[in-house]
């Protein structure tokens, strides 16, 4: 399998995370639209601009991070699942990750948008910080009833929420969230998340000239 993907991206790291819980086997390709050249060859083998995206060892497109774990986990079936077999707690875990990244990731991609822009509305800017910490604090509740974001597996959800946390932690008041607080601590000694964390860390020393930011 081959994953294009950018190791800043969010959605990405997901992916990544995913991955390495996996011990799937896997080529990187680490891709970055800014290089015109890298931006028309991925045209050339995928319209869509978008990522990540994995291709299968049958040569198989597969777009979108939740769709692209559910893929592994139907086909890396040696480890751990990510997306439980009982009806029930599927469900639930699929609507949590809809949820954070609906509700979570994508506001937080327009949060990073307006703080970096010189022409960008303070108003703005709060209201959609308040409507972050709504819903981590919806999550703080949740959370103090499950180890994990659902129960105590480590899901696709989790996968979703990781990133997320790793900048929010940065960017905004968290610190109130004793739930949140906890989760995070526990997030950040996963291997998964360590192994993900160092590339996003060579990353940005690499590109520490204004980044840019990718959902």
């Amino acid at each position: 399998m081959e994953l294009f993907y950018h190791p800043l991206s969010r959605y990405s790291q997901k992916v990544l995370i995913a991955l390495y819980e996996k011990q799937a086997h896997f080529s990187p390709r680490i891709t970055d639209f800014s290089d015109p050249q890298t931006r028309l060859h991925f045209q050339q083998a995928y319209h869509t601009e978008k990522l990540p995206l994995l291709k299968t060892a049958t040569g198989e497109l597969i777009p979108e991070s939740s769709i692209i774990i559910e893929y592994l986990d139907r086909h890396v079936t040696n480890s751990a699942q990510l997306l439980p077999p009982e009806p029930e707690r599927n469900l639930q875990v699929r609507l949590l990750d809809r949820i954070i990244d609906n509700d979570i990731n994508n506001l937080l991609f327009k949060f990073e948008r307006l703080t970096a822009s010189n022409l960008s509305n303070t108003l703005d800017i709060k209201r959609i910080e308040n409507q972050l910490l709504q819903q981590f604090a919806r999550l703080d509740a949740h959370l103090s009833q499950h180890h994990w974001v659902c129960q105590d597996s480590f899901t696709l959800a989790d996968c979703a929420l990781i990133p997320c946390l790793s900048y929010s932690f940065n960017h905004l008041n968290l610190l109130d969230f004793d739930q949140l607080v906890r989760y995070w601590h526990q997030a950040q000694l996963r291997g998964a998340w360590m192994l993900v964390h160092q590339e996003v860390q060579l990353a940005q020393t690499t590109q520490h000239h204004g980044l840019r930011s990718i959902p």
